[in-house]
């Protein structure tokens, strides 16, 4: 499909079922409807080569239906001038060298939600590009990421947008750079040991410079035409703009968009957005808005990257805490591999902005920190901070939490509170952009991070920098955190804390079975007694309270552990520790 050139010329291919007439207009016959006529083939198909034409040129279809005469870019465009201009032939060779990058283990992941335009912007009145993002990919490394997640970067109106407003699903984004400066973002990734997530939108198109609306001239009760719905099931929070889920061109097109992105630009996984709005027309569990040849679209998709590159992940946002979005295609789910969990970030961050202690509900923490899907540990993404979070009306979790003053020593705390639950609970932790150095106000698509605040804020993100260290088990300490196994055994409401283990194999097994304990008052605590999972002497391994951190806290002590005899919390030793306000500590036994 598209345009796809050889040695001599391109051929171009357009389905077109209701069209009378196509043919191929560009720079390579002076933009002439009647020098290149396309051959009409079986079920709507057009297709012709034009000897000569060749990448870089630039091209549209010009469609006739009855007395109806336009030109429409090409729905496979690899590349646009820009949304409202022309398509352009692209060459999909690429020099991708040595790249034999292999993908992290799921359960050592650690997301950096990104969005191009304002991660790495060179000013404000310049929007940041791919190029820019790969700048900061030796610092994203040394930060201790290995997967960074992209808002949808493929071409929408204008040169400022979040993403979600696709207007040619298959060209990256002009402003951005386009497709040759993404394969070098992705191969620039694979180099410094990082993967790449990018996310896609499959809900809706458009609603803007869209020429896949009534592409072909026909359409029905106004609709979309041939590549959308064109009654009730059109309806989303984004306009009448649903694709018909059900015609099997349009479902080939979704396919073809998603395989393009995993073999062709080599990205490790896709990440599908509001896909409740693909299997239900209001995204909801009502049966009676149910699309089934939705949820069997992205079954589909899902049970063929299975098949072919088991390795790359794919991580449904559907918000709605369905255990079906991870089951297996084989037991009837719809087969991703992880979901965001809405049953994570909203308990904990309601916790940690509640203006008072006695609010912060610690059952609630308990039960989000305690949650799995399928059985598995890694079928959520968990986070305090995304771009749909921290925006649209809310804030960064600092902001939110002492409002004008973001860089506050409560907002520091509790900020460096959540991180840690999100770097040690069960599931694959994400950060947003700048959380690390605690980039206040909200999120829009054109103010760019304050890169200053990697130094002005050193010692905080230092801070997630140990903590990735510990999730990844840099120093053979800390295997628990990557393990299946979760016990959430202490719970106090009353004086507002909470403490689980993280374990592989064995919770008696030296160096895996791993402590959490949070703290989420504003007291300190000498000597608090948990209990223990094993005998022997339980090492602090991470202090959210050090002074190195930031200068405001407290550097309370907070010393190893001995462990004691007698049962406590369910175990049969315990122990006594310090802990410092809305602070975190992460113990492992010593081998």
């Amino acid at each position: 499909m598209g345009a796809v050139p050889h040695a001599d010329g391109t051929t171009f291919r357009v389905w077109a079922p209701h069209a009378d007439a196509v043919s191929v207009i560009g720079t390579f016959n002076e933009w002439q409807a009647d020098k290149n006529p396309l051959q009409h083939e079986a079920d709507g198909y057009w297709a012709l080569d034009v000897p000569g034409a060749k990448p870089g040129d630039e091209y549209k279809f010009h469609i006739v239906n009855g007395k109806q005469q336009f030109d429409r870019n090409d729905p496979y465009a690899r590349q646009v001038t820009n949304s409202a201009g022309s398509s352009v032939v692209h060459d999909p060779n690429f020099d991708w060298a040595d790249d034999n990058f292999q993908m992290p283990a799921w359960n050592e992941l650690v997301i950096y939600e990104l969005h191009v335009g304002t991660f790495n912007a060179p000013d404000a009145d310049k929007v940041g590009t791919f190029a820019d993002v790969a700048e900061k990919l030796p610092y994203l490394r040394d930060l201790g990421i290995n997967c960074i997640e992209l808002l949808p970067a493929t071409e929408f109106p204008g040169s400022r947008s979040w993403g979600y407003n696709p207007a040619n699903p298959f060209a990256l984004e002009s402003d951005y750079g386009g497709p040759v400066a993404f394969k070098e973002l992705v191969k620039a990734a694979h180099q410094h040991g990082i993967a790449v997530v990018l996310d896609v939108v499959y809900n809706h198109f458009g609603p803007g410079d869209l020429d896949l609306w009534q592409f072909d001239g026909w359409s029905e009760n106004d609709g979309g035409g041939i590549y959308f719905y064109n009654d009730w099931k059109a309806e989303t929070p984004w306009g009448h703009n649903r694709p018909d889920y059900g015609r099997p061109e349009v479902r080939q097109y979704i396919r073809d968009n998603a395989l393009m992105w995993l073999q062709e630009y080599r990205v490790d996984g896709l990440r599908a957005d509001a896909i409740a709005f693909i299997r239900n027309v209001k995204g909801e569990e009502n049966p009676g808005d149910d699309l089934p040849e939705g949820w069997s679209l992205m079954r589909w998709i899902n049970e063929e990257i299975d098949q072919t590159m088991p390795w790359k992940i794919t991580i449904a946002e559907d918000m709605r805490g369905n255990a079906g979005i991870t089951e297996s295609v084989a037991n009837g789910g719809q087969g991703f591999d992880s979901q965001w969990d809405s049953s994570f970030v909203y308990p904990i961050v309601e916790a940690l902005t509640a203006p008072f202690d006695a609010d912060r509900n610690m059952q609630a923490v308990a039960q989000a920190l305690a949650v799995t899907y399928n059985g598995d540990a890694f079928r959520r993404v968990i986070y305090t901070e995304s771009h749909d979070e921290v925006a649209n009306g809310k804030s960064r979790v600092a902001e939110e939490i002492m409002p004008g003053a973001a860089d506050s020593y409560f907002s520091k705390k509790r900020t460096t509170l959540g991180a840690a639950l999100v770097l040690t609970a069960p599931g694959i932790p994400m950060l947003f952009q700048g959380q690390e150095f605690l980039a206040d106000g909200e999120f829009n698509d054109a103010e760019p991070l304050v890169w200053a605040h990697v130094e002005s804020r050193a010692g905080l993100v230092h801070l997630y920098r140990d903590l990735i260290a510990l999730r990844r088990n840099y120093h053979g300490t800390t295997r628990g955190l990557s393990g299946q196994h979760t016990r959430v055994f202490h719970v106090n409401d009353a004086d507002k804390l909470v403490a689980f283990a993280r374990w592989n194999q064995s919770e008696n097994t030296p160096g895996d079975t791993t402590v959490v304990l949070a703290n989420f008052a504003n007291q300190a605590r000498d000597n608090y007694t948990i209990g223990l999972p094993g005998p022997g002497r339980w090492t602090v391994r991470f202090n959210s309270d050090w002074t190195g951190y930031d200068g405001e806290f407290g550097d309370f002590d907070s010393f190893g552990v001995d462990a004691e005899a007698g049962e406590y919390d369910g175990y049969a030793w315990h122990g006594s520790i310090g802990v410092a306000p809305y602070a975190v500590l992460i113990l492992s036994q010593e081998g």
